[in-house]
């Protein structure tokens, strides 16, 4: 079952009823597949219970959702299901992965439940990796959700940088879940731990990737025995970063802020200097090193629009092996008097001095990778 990108965190409201609307009565185990047409759709739930990505739909409430989304309801026993506003289709279906996703789902609590008995024994950690648009999104946002229903509280981890579903594209986060993931929200955003990788692209720099990684395990190894959900999702990247900074549904007001250049120090991870063809022995070709940490000149074209990482890193040899706080982005530097400006989520001044700038550059909302 898969679904479009559109359908990561639809922002679900309360809204009134027309005066016009469809009722659609669901089967024990089947879905109503729904394409939202170019205005808003009104959905709720007449009686019976019906679920999206494994979240209970509150029965009797008016929920709105985007248009041109792509969704499917779910009933496990049986529902009438309401719907007001214009479909681009709407069909039910006998046949759902869901099936399969509770098989899924039974198989896991009945590890979880041997763990919790066993004082050696972890629980269960899930990877959901595939191609493109196969439903991995779908699978873990429901297994999260059941799991939490449930009062099991996974770990989830996104090793994904092409769009951070919890922080920054280019970043590798993990955070815990304690209670289903809401419709509008997503992932909690309250106790991410946040590693910066700084490019959409694994291939970009393996080695740094793997790097990173590594170190984010390592967090998860000494701080967590709960089980882990990896996901290894495709989302859209402009969108996300406009989410970071001004909020699913833009009612966040990030804040400008201006400071010298020797306020902070950029660096960037990868691709140091070579060793010039005359001190190699004969034959050799030079070899950057893809973990080498170098500053970046805050005056140097490419700092403009970046999206940098704020790292907590105490010394600039730490950065690859520190977790970040958050990130700004850079919207002006002033050669002349020497000062960065750029937006932040709150304001003040940065808790730490070293940024680390990747290949991930934003120009408000069109995106853009060098």
């Amino acid at each position: 079952m898969s679904y479009n990108a559109s359908w990561m965190n639809p922002p679900a409201t309360i809204a009134t009823v027309s005066r016009s609307s469809k009722h659609v009565k669901l089967e024990r185990e089947t879905e109503l597949r729904i394409e939202v047409s170019d205005t808003p759709l009104k959905l709720r739930v007449l009686n019976g219970t019906a679920e999206i990505f494994g979240f209970e739909l509150p029965p009797g409430t008016w929920l709105t959702f985007p248009s041109c989304l792509k969704l499917a309801v779910f009933t496990r026993y049986g529902a009438t299901i309401e719907m007001d506003g214009a479909t681009e289709t709407d069909y039910t279906a006998d046949e759902t992965q869901m099936v399969s996703y509770l098989n899924v789902h039974a198989i896991l609590n009945a590890r979880r439940r041997v763990a919790q008995a066993s004082e050696s024994t972890q629980g269960p950690r899930v990877i959901v990796v595939g191609p493109e648009d196969s439903g991995k999104r779908t699978l873990t946002k429901t297994l999260i959700n059941w799991a939490a229903k449930e009062a099991w509280k996974p770990t989830f981890v996104d090793l994904d940088v092409i769009q951070g579903s919890v922080s920054m594209p280019g970043s590798v986060t993990t955070t815990p879940i304690e209670t289903p993931l809401d419709l509008a929200e997503g992932f909690p955003l309250d106790m991410p731990f946040v590693y910066y990788y700084g490019h959409t692209k694994p291939g970009t720099n393996v080695e740094l990737y793997k790097a990173t990684v590594k170190e984010l395990a390592g967090v998860l190894e000494r701080q967590f025995s709960w089980e882990q959900c990896v996901s290894s999702c495709w989302y859209a990247r402009s969108c996300r970063i406009q989410e970071y900074f001004y909020g699913l549904s833009k009612e966040l007001s990030p804040y400008a802020n201006t400071c010298s250049f020797s306020d902070v120090k950029v660096f960037r991870v990868g691709g140091g200097p070579q060793a010039p063809r005359s001190a190699l022995p004969i034959g050799s070709e030079p070899v950057s090193d893809p973990l080498k940490v170098t500053p970046v000149g805050i005056d140097d074209r490419d700092v403009l629009h970046s999206i940098l990482a704020v790292s907590y890193a105490q010394e600039p040899e730490q950065i690859v092996s520190s977790n970040v706080s958050g990130f700004v982005y850079v919207t002006d530097v002033n050669v002349q008097r020497k000062t960065i400006t750029y937006l932040a989520p709150s304001q003040g001044t940065l808790p730490k001095k070293f940024l680390v700038a990747g290949s991930l550059s934003w120009l408000e909302i069109h995106y853009k990778e060098r």
